[in-house]
């Protein structure tokens, strides 16, 4: 991609927009885009800071592209609303053809037979798949490391952690290792890394995007979606990415919502007149110079919030670690998700949790994922699960309610209360996964939307991200008081580990 240098596109930090602009003005091609990814793996993934955000190529994708810039040159017309968009893919959905491994060594070398739905809407919105991204064996950690591929750095500092478990999407986005990323998240698992990697990131009320394909950890919990650099690419990707799937019946969700155009309906005034709940109780502490550091951004956001027009108020959740705890359903669910899921597919080498982990085909620092096979075999016939599911309907009425005694569209707090964590802490074990001061569970376990947008960095340099949730199915009244707040602030910055090829 030589000829990119002397052309207006700019490949890092693109957008969208931007890509589709320059491919109707014939500055770049779509092959030009994957090469220019590929050489960018190639420098900052593979060497130089080696993010080792990328467990696999798809070596499909400059022919992928080649076709789309032939369609293009015949017709004149993009073929969908992300076409020549490469995106890199969280290695926990699965590609047809294509290797995924859910994070796992226990199965290296997996060729599922078909897409999952949200790969197939990716496709025929002209998405090409870019890569796949690493994860933690099952997305059960909030940290970066995988059994499948080692540990994965954070593009900002290379010594400390990008988050998890859609961490190797939230490097490669951060690091301009694809166009967006697709991630999930169950409780916190694409807004963690977004918060710690400077992007934004959108958890949807449940079942809005399709599961069909994509490992469960918590399946009526879990959700996937975008990952990406700017509100107007979350939003765009979310378009292609919502709708009904007969393969998934929690997608009744996305029938009861219907049809949203999110993107057009962003609006940079949303935050005028409107009235933003602040939950200081999940402020850090701070007598903690790492929480200090997360709060003094925090509070510069809600001056950002105040100074456009937002009505503030201090909105207490009774009982929030109670119903958190409660709540919590991995250890009486996620064993029996998993080992459904891993039955079902022939071709994989092992088909349960506690094979894997009788075999020790998973990495030690993951001590959620040895906890999961405590759980019971058989959730329905343990009294547990299901106290612990009605705490879940009990927790979203007591979050709910507050909001609206005090008229409350949206509730406001630090993604998580600390920034990133270094390697050598989490080495330690500082952090057990369950311990970590994440604040991601409250909207997880309500099962309401919630999107991380950047907050700015701490004064070493570490991203901080924003949480802004909100009403379920209210994704598009959520997307724009971020995108409102992120044209005001603009936080987004690129590494400068990871800098623009001039060669």
């Amino acid at each position: 991609m030589e000829e990119r240098k002397t052309m207006a596109f700019t490949l890092e930090e693109t957008t969208i927009a931007k890509i589709h602009t320059a491919l109707r003005a014939g500055e770049v091609t779509c092959v030009d885009l994957v090469e220019g990814y590929l050489a960018r793996i190639e420098a900052y993934d593979r060497n130089g800071p080696t993010i080792n955000a990328i467990v696999t190529v798809n070596p499909q994708a400059r022919d992928e592209a080649a076709r789309l810039d032939a369609e293009f040159a015949a017709s004149g017309r993009l073929s969908g609303p992300l076409h020549g968009v490469p995106i890199v893919v969280k290695d926990q959905v699965e590609t047809a053809g294509l290797m995924t491994t859910f994070g796992s060594i226990a199965l290296d070398g997996y060729l599922p037979e078909t897409d999952a739905t949200a790969i197939t809407k990716l496709r025929a919105a002209g998405a090409i798949i870019l890569a796949k991204t690493t994860l933690p064996d099952f997305a059960t950690s909030w940290f970066g490391y995988s059994s499948k591929s080692g540990t994965t750095r954070n593009p900002y500092d290379l010594g400390h952690d990008p988050g998890g478990s859609s961490g190797g999407t939230g490097a490669a986005v951060a690091a301009n290792l694809g166009a967006i990323g697709l991630g999930s998240d169950t409780g916190g698992s694409i807004r963690l890394p977004s918060s710690f990697d400077n992007l934004v990131g959108l958890k949807v009320t449940p079942g809005l995007i399709s599961r069909a394909g994509l490992s469960p950890l918590v399946v009526f919990q879990d959700s996937a979606g975008p990952m990406c650099r700017t509100v107007t690419d979350a939003a765009k990707l979310l378009e292609v990415l919502v709708g009904f799937d007969p393969a998934d019946p929690y997608t009744a969700t996305a029938a009861i919502a219907g049809e949203i155009k999110y993107a057009a309906l962003l609006d940079r005034t949303a935050l005028s007149g409107v009235r933003v709940g602040v939950v200081r109780e999940v402020f850090g502490d701070n007598a903690d110079p790492q929480a200090a550091a997360v709060n003094a951004l925090i509070e510069d956001a809600l001056a950002t919030f105040a100074s456009a027009g937002a009505t503030l108020v201090d909105i207490t959740l009774p009982d929030l670690q109670y119903y958190i705890e409660r709540s919590s359903l991995y250890i009486a669910r996620s064993r029996y998700d998993i080992d459904r899921f891993l039955a079902a597919r022939p071709g994989l080498p092992m088909k349960n949790l506690k094979e894997i982990i009788g075999a020790k085909k998973y990495h030690p620092k993951l001590d959620l994922l040895v906890a999961l096979v405590e759980g019971p075999e058989d959730p329905s016939a343990d009294p547990e699960h299901y106290q612990r599911y009605t705490a879940r309907e009990q927790f979203q009425r007591v979050v709910i309610n507050e909001m609206a005694k005090a008229g409350a569209t949206a509730l406001v707090f630090p993604t998580a209360q600390v920034p990133s964590p270094s390697r050598a802490e989490l080495d330690a074990g500082k952090w057990p996964t369950l311990d970590f001061p994440t604040n991601t569970l409250i909207a997880a376990q309500t099962w309401m939307p919630a999107v991380s947008v950047p907050a700015g960095f701490t004064p070493n340099g570490l991203p901080v991200g924003l949480e802004i949730v909100g009403l379920p199915y209210r994704e598009a009244e959520l997307l724009s008081l971020a995108y409102a707040y992120e044209q005001l602030t603009r936080h987004r910055t690129p590494s400068v580990h990871v800098p623009e090829l001039t060669g």
